[in-house]
């Protein structure tokens, strides 16, 4: 539903009725992934596509049904072997579609809207919408979005227990941080519902920076793993011999320039992360004392645990106080035994993620503390909740 956002959001400011089917499941050569959609409105305009026309007709005339009836149905359509010309995936997948109302009287229509209005104006946003379950909850949808600080409650209920929509909203955060839509598997026990049922998460939201200042080989490495994490990744230095995009092709941009004057121009939020690579205090210095005084997610800085001590003094001869030089990570990186570019930038991108989701870094082998610290808020896998 996200992925037609700009143009929803138009409809539900118009205060017209719709009906939006999005495609929750797939299975084998399916041609949409979940989150695509299509929306037919009250007077019979489409916009969108859940197969690139296959089974577009069909779902079209379930989208004028739900608006008609007000209900929401979750529907299947596949290959079928004995009428291949049959209403169904011809290329032999399989997906799952659910259609849901969104006319004057649909419980949570402020709940749609306000998540178009999100997504269609670039801000973190994910809804949380019940595929499979009870009868009365299908189609119930909550909304998590960013605060200021990076956090931020839901909106909306699933219309079931209270705990159930603290699950759905901790899971919908996890993907949102994580930029994924997927679905998600809620037990019995933690759906308080009497059933197990199943969420989708559809995530609108703009890939979170990674900032490496200092165009060295290790940089190289950690812009790679960088993307693998889907950041959007720039380089800068100072040097334009060697910030180049024949060095760093898998950047996303280039910059060069003195890196406390760029980090000062650039736009920075709390999902941004800043890696100094640069260990020269003529960069250092400036950039960090910036850095550390800014609501990002991570400030880390390479250098020998020397360089970090005297980098530290420094620090504190032009101002940062003890509190804000408690935010650096320095020496950059968990403790892997790191000796390869690749492998130091395994060791802080280990860092990052340790970081943003809360955990130690020690190993799980031996271990007695849960997976997933935070039941009602885990990590971004995907899988069941019990």
């Amino acid at each position: 539903m996200l992925d037609i956002a700009e143009e929803l959001d138009q409809w539900a400011r118009q205060g017209r009725e719709f009906a939006v089917a999005t495609v929750v499941a797939v299975g084998g050569s399916a041609p949409r992934q979940p989150g695509a959609a299509l929306a037919v409105d009250s007077e019979g305009t489409a916009i969108g596509s859940v197969s690139g026309g296959c089974v577009e007709g069909a779902v079209y005339a379930l989208c004028q049904q739900a608006l008609e009836d007000g209900e929401t149905v979750l529907e299947r359509f596949g290959y079928s072997d004995e009428d291949a010309f049959a209403v169904g995936l011809t290329c032999g997948g399989v997906i799952d579609i659910l259609v849901t109302p969104v006319r004057a009287d649909t419980p949570g229509r402020e709940v749609f809207a306000a998540a178009l209005s999100a997504a269609a104006r670039g801000r973190a946003a994910a809804v949380a919408r019940v595929t499979e379950g009870p009868a009365e909850l299908l189609g119930r949808a909550i909304l998590v979005q960013d605060g200021p600080d990076g956090e931020g409650g839901y909106e909306g209920t699933l219309g079931g227990h209270p705990e159930l929509d603290r699950t759905a909203a901790g899971e919908a955060r996890a993907l949102l941080d994580a930029g994924r839509t997927a679905t998600v598997e809620i037990g019995e026990s933690g759906s308080r519902c009497g059933q197990p049922l199943t969420i989708l998460v559809e995530s609108s939201v703009p890939p979170p920076r990674m900032i490496v200042f200092g165009a060295i080989d290790f940089a190289s490495a950690l812009v790679r793993i960088g993307k693998f994490l889907g950041y959007h990744v720039t380089v800068c230095d100072a040097r334009p011999v060697f910030a180049t995009p024949a060095r760093f092709p898998d950047a996303d941009d280039i910059v060069v320039e003195w890196p406390h004057r760029y980090l000062e121009r650039t736009e920075t939020d709390a999902r941004t992360v800043l890696c100094v690579l640069t260990h020269d205090a003529k960069f250092d210095i400036p950039l960090l004392e910036l850095a550390l005084r800014l609501p990002v997610a991570y400030v880390g800085a390479m250098g020998s645990r020397r360089t970090h001590l005297d980098r530290n003094e420094r620090l504190r001869d032009v101002g940062v106080t003890e509190l804000e030089l408690a935010r650096l990570r320095s020496p950059i990186g968990l403790d892997l035994g790191a000796r390869t570019p690749e492998e130091t930038a395994l060791s802080i991108a280990s860092e990052i993620v340790a970081n943003r989701r809360g955990g130690s870094g020690v190993s799980l082998t031996g271990a007695h503390t849960p997976i997933h610290p935070d039941a009602a808020a885990p990590s971004g896998r995907l899988g069941s909740v019990a």
